[in-house]
């Protein structure tokens, strides 16, 4: 009866227009629609599917490792064979890496047996394993953003999940760089994974959580990059600009916990290598910024996409405008954003393509992007939605096509890769040192380092400066002469390699060599490779028969990298130092008489392969020489010691002989 004697409802004109708190009292407002209730599932679901979309896009590059993530391999080796923090055996401790966090995963990869072991499905995990990390940290970036989405979306966080993802695969520099085998991708995870803590702790982030999971956030970033520190910064900024209650408080919390954990890892830096900064940064020669260098800031815009930028940044102006919970997340999205960007134009400038020191910027970027793309159109009218599609539509193609045209360079020759190195200059100049009869020891000098280190048994010297205190020093100061005067006189390599800039940089140009004794092995542009002259037993001859081997070998190497986009990949499953063909040349004392050399002639060294043995040995005229028979009748007995007879014995023949002497390459051949 109760029911039966409720009043009626009003009609339904009569139910007053929810107004937003903010609208105007005399206007209208629409009335939202709730968001649709959308299966829990579709999150996680476009989570993988953005990491499915990066994956496929990054399966292109092949098996490509950038040489500079084989230097980080080298001292995982090292560090995991119990050498120590060293670029290889028996070096000084040096810091050669500027990614501690990214070598520590690699290490703890090696003890597990998943770097530097072998082969999974025939590819060596010097390429699969950092790959497959890659691949980890865009999913748990993802992840992040899908933190950040649902706090801000709700409903439509798988939509903006989707396309953060899809914005990430179709940039070529991030796909490019966070598979290269560098810290990368770990760096935009340690971003992302920032920002969607200040996001989703933007209600109640004066808390010593909060503060102090920043804290630890943004200490794995400065870990990861050195220029990563400058988010330490973010905390601080977003607590203060939220002005809630405790605010300057926790910052200053957040502020001394990151210098604690910071304090304490220069402190051991500066104990273990004497140093406060990486070696690395003082070879590059950083310098403090200035307002010319915030230039290429716009720089890296241009290659977003001037007119998709433009969208993006009206869309969230658009978002900031309406209070609610997306207004929020752009808004403390873009901190760490600002910091980042600033980072990017204060370090100076990289060799290599595609703005390899972006990857932050691009994860942050993508992920304002699509929330305020997201945003706006949840908001606009239809009319304004098919305005605002069409403009976005045309933008994209834009951008797009800017990025595949500034990317051509690096599809058709790829930046220096780890196998092209190690076969270039780690095989080839052990073949070098073994063809020249080079002494144990042998030292080579050349600034392509990560490949070498990895399958050459050389002592190496970088004079790249990244992995040698004092070329280090040299770049820092400007001191070339210094430079020169270490490399050809203190170290005097044996084996010298110089190409492009390098010969202008360090001073060690064709005449300098030449006049330090250096001759040439092979020549490209104005430099090549180079031998210390002194150092090869047989003199020149032994030096001409290595030049025509090395010619026709490099200039295959050369082509196939210039014009076939060189070997990324399938260069063995592991890459290691093979082992020299004598652990000591042995020699033999020259015949006496008028115009022999008193420098002594190296010997084969007895049951050594036909093939390993160093052509120079072996004239192409020579004829296969004939041992007589022994005369029948009984064996000759050794005199025994008297007056005028010398005390030393006489040897034997023994049972087994050595191996007759050597064939020529002809008859080898035949055989």
């Amino acid at each position: 009866m109760k029911i039966l004697n409720r009043p009626p409802a009003p009609p339904r004109s009569a139910v007053p227009t929810a107004r937003h708190p903010e609208a105007p009292p005399g206007r209208p407002q629409r009335q939202e629609r709730p968001d649709r209730v959308v299966p829990g599932w579709s999150v996680p679901v476009a989570v993988l599917a953005g990491t499915l979309l990066v994956g496929l896009r990054a399966a292109r590059l092949g098996q490509w490792i950038v040489d500079d993530a084989a230097v980080t391999f080298a001292y995982a080796r090292s560090v995991g064979e119990g050498h120590g923090f060293v670029q290889q055996p028996g070096a000084g401790p040096v810091e050669g890496y500027s990614n501690p966090a990214w070598l520590a995963l690699l290490v703890a990869g090696r003890a597990l047996g998943l770097l530097d072991r072998g082969a999974w499905f025939g590819i060596s995990d010097l390429v699969l394993f950092p790959k497959a990390l890659a691949l980890a940290c865009v999913a748990g970036t993802l992840a992040c953003v899908a933190v950040v989405a649902r706090a801000a979306l709700a409903g439509r966080a798988w939509i903006a999940v989707l396309a953060a993802g899809a914005l990430l695969a179709a940039d070529h520099a991030y796909v490019v760089w966070s598979f290269s085998g560098l810290e990368n991708a770990l760096y935009g995870l340690a971003a992302a994974a920032l920002g969607a803590l200040l996001v989703r702790g933007a209600a109640r982030l004066a808390a010593p959580g909060p503060a102090c999971a920043a804290a630890g956030l943004a200490l794995l970033a400065a870990l990861t990059r050195p220029d990563g520190a400058v988010l330490a910064a973010a905390y601080p900024l977003t607590a203060l600009l939220l002005r809630g209650r405790g605010a300057v408080r926790w910052a200053l919390v957040n502020c001394a916990g990151f210098a604690a954990g910071y304090g304490v890892f220069l402190w051991w830096r500066h104990a273990t290598f004497g140093r406060w900064v990486p070696n690395t940064a003082v070879a590059k020669a950083q310098q403090a910024p200035d307002l010319a260098d915030l230039g290429k800031v716009g720089e890296l815009l241009g290659y977003a996409g001037w007119a998709f930028v433009l969208v993006c940044v009206g869309c969230a102006g658009v978002v900031v405008a309406r209070p609610g919970p997306p207004r929020r997340a752009v808004a403390v999205l873009c901190v760490p954003l600002g910091l980042t960007l600033l980072a990017y134009g204060a370090l100076a400038p990289d060799w290599m393509p595609l703005y390899r020191f972006a990857t932050p910027v691009w994860v942050l970027g993508s992920a304002v992007a699509a929330l305020a793309l997201t945003g706006a159109f949840a908001g606009a009218r239809p009319r304004a939605r098919l305005l605002l599609g069409c403009a976005l539509a045309g933008a994209l193609t834009l951008s797009l096509a800017g990025q595949q045209e500034q990317g051509a360079g690096f599809r058709r020759e790829p930046t220096l890769s780890m196998c092209w190195v190690a076969d270039r200059y780690g095989r080839t100049f052990d073949s070098y040192a073994d063809r020249l009869a080079l002494g144990p020891g042998a030292v080579a000098a050349l600034p392509d380092l990560g490949g070498t280190l990895l399958s050459s048994r050389l002592r190496v010297v970088d004079v790249a400066g990244l992995t040698d205190r004092r070329i280090a020093d040299a770049y820092a100061a400007g001191d070339k002469a210094a430079l020169t005067r270490y490399v050809l006189r203190e170290v005097r390599p044996e084996l010298i390699h110089a190409h492009a800039a390098w010969p202008g940089r360090t001073g060690l140009t064709p005449a300098r060599l030449s006049a330090a004794g250096y001759v040439p092995l092979y020549r490209e542009e104005n430099g090549g490779d180079w031998v210390l002259a002194a150092a090869v037993p047989g003199g020149q001859r032994r030096i001409d028969a290595v030049r025509q081997w090395a010619k026709p070998r490099i200039d295959r190497m050369r082509h196939e990298k210039h014009h076939e986009r060189g070997r990324l990949g399938d260069c063995g499953a592991r890459l290691t130092p093979a082992r020299a063909l004598t652990s000591a040349p042995r020699t033999a004392p020259p015949l006496p008489g008028p115009g022999t050399s008193a420098r002594p002639i190296p010997l084969a060294t007895p049951g050594a392969p036909l093939s390993r043995v160093a052509p120079a040995t072996i004239r192409r005229d020579a004829r296969p020489a004939t041992v007589p028979a022994p005369a029948p009748g009984p064996a000759p007995r050794v005199p025994l010691p008297g007056p005028g007879t010398s005390a030393r014995p006489i040897p034997l023949a023994t049972p087994n002989p050595p191996p007759a002497p050597l064939m020529p390459a002809v008859a080898r051949k035949a055989l």
